[in-house]
């Protein structure tokens, strides 16, 4: 069954790995040379990247201003809701331009590899399946180049492959799918419910107090979805 959805053309299985690797690879950089919190920021202009360049990979696709409006809201709830629920690095933070470069590069991965899937012939989204395993082995194989040995325990070693099985490759699973039967431009807009949604689990579970910042970042990201699924 799944096993045989994996083999998709060389061309597609390039695009896949451009994708889950590219992006993790340059993200994973990008967190090294500068601040989190900032980096993090940078690389969530995926979402509004992905709504800006759909006409321009997607043939028959007009882009409103609306949608931009929208992607743009987000994109400020997606800043109060990280910026709010986390302390901001102190100084220096314009000496790791490299970080913030890298971190841009990262979003553009993701976002041109969101929108190229739907130019390539079709595929199953079980072969998502395929980039995963691809996109690790190239890196356990920057880890083994790159980086000092590490040694893990049988348990980290257990939930490393909970995390890639459930959670993660879940989530790569699902955007496939919502991808191929969904409107990309809507599709980026609502993504930006993801920083509001980790930034108010990351509080809940620490035990801090929902702030008035969550409630705005709440409206507006909320507000900006609703927009952007009511246009066409």
């Amino acid at each position: 069954g799944n096993w045989r959805a994996w083999k998709v053309p060389p061309r597609t299985l390039l695009l896949g790995v451009f994708g889950l690797f590219g992006y993790h690879f340059l993200l994973f950089l990008a967190l090294r040379l500068a601040p989190a919190v900032e980096a993090n920021l940078v690389n969530y202009l995926w979402p509004l990247l992905i709504v800006v360049l759909s006409p321009v990979v997607l043939p028959g696709m007009r882009l409103r201003a609306g949608h931009v409006l929208a992607a743009l809201c987000g994109f400020a709830g997606a800043v109060i809701a990280i910026l709010g629920g986390t302390q901001p690095a102190s100084g220096g933070v314009w000496v790791s331009h490299w970080g913030f470069v890298l971190s841009a590069a990262a979003a553009a991965v993701w976002a041109s590899y969101s929108l190229l899937t739907r130019r390539v012939a079709p595929f199953p989204t079980a072969a998502v399946g395929s980039f995963g395993l691809a996109s690790g082995l190239l890196a356990l194989l920057c880890h083994v180049i790159l980086e000092p040995a590490a040694s893990i325990s049988e348990r980290d070693a257990v939930l490393i492959g909970l995390l890639g099985i459930g959670p993660l490759g879940g989530a790569f699973f699902f955007w496939d799918h919502a991808l191929k039967h969904g409107d990309a431009r809507q599709i980026g807009v609502l993504s930006y419910i993801t920083p509001l949604a980790s930034t108010t689990l990351l509080l809940l579970v620490q035990g801090r107090p929902l702030s008035a910042h969550i409630a705005l970042a709440a409206v507006l990201i909320l507000g900006a979805a609703v927009v952007g699924t009511k246009m066409r």
